[in-house]
């Protein structure tokens, strides 16, 4: 598994631009179209995912190489299962390509938090790739202030469990897609400066000790240095 974090992407509310925006879908086409696959794309509100979605699309999706498919706030339980079935039944998943090319490729925008976070099982081909965009931090809200304002009157760090921790879980469920079985690959890539501070590095899983750093210049040949180890092995 090859996990990477990016340094120079945001999706603070301070930060939110149509220039964060069109890096994130930038993002998501450098690691798609280093390998024909399956991904999914987790964003943190379905505003969020739209706005990144709808530059994808205008910018970077060819409708010859792949297939994009996206998360609707009110899908009916056979919706749910259709969106799912085509990554089980995507040909070509696992392809090598090149790149100009990614024959056989489907990406899925999803939502964090939300029903293909979590349930679903796709082993082997059938997911290749989980890119997440933010850390997954819950709304602002009254009730939650509330459970912040308890842990810090115990003592504790309130922000911490009323928000960092629920955010994080987010985002550890989302990657658990890919990884289903032993034998799966992948990446999973992990879009926010804010995974390199050190409060949210310390609730990484151990398993993730071994992440790496880049950029939207270097993640292109981290990826396909990867899939190229993998196909050598």
């Amino acid at each position: 598994m090859l996990l990477i974090q990016a340094t120079d992407v945001s999706s603070k509310y301070s930060d939110r631009s149509r220039t964060q925006y069109r890096r994130m879908a930038e993002y998501i086409y450098e690691i798609a179209r280093a390998r024909a696959g399956n991904y999914m794309v987790f964003a943190p509100s379905y505003a969020y995912m739209q706005q990144v979605y709808d530059i994808y699309m205008d910018e970077y999706h060819d409708p010859a190489a792949e297939e994009v498919v996206i998360q609707s706030g009110n899908m009916r339980e056979a919706d749910r299962e259709e969106f799912v079935a085509k990554f089980r039944m995507k040909p070509g998943a696992g392809e090598e390509t090149d790149a100009d090319t990614a024959a056989g490729t489907l990406i899925g925008f999803c939502v964090l938090g939300g029903i293909f976070a979590e349930g679903i099982d796709l082993r082997d081909d059938a997911l290749i790739g989980v890119i997440v965009m933010g850390t997954g931090l819950p709304q602002i809200g009254g009730e939650r202030d509330l459970l912040r304002g308890f842990y810090d009157d115990a003592g504790l760090k309130g922000f911490d469990y009323a928000y960092s921790y629920p955010g994080m879980n987010r985002v550890q469920q989302a990657a658990g897609r890919l990884i289903r079985t032993e034998t799966d690959r992948g990446v999973i890539a992990l879009l926010d400066e804010r995974f390199s501070y050190p409060s949210n590095r310390r609730m990484f899983p151990r398993e993730w000790s071994d992440i790496r750093t880049v950029t939207i210049d270097s993640v292109r040949d981290a990826v396909r240095g990867f899939w190229k180890d993998v196909i050598m092995d």
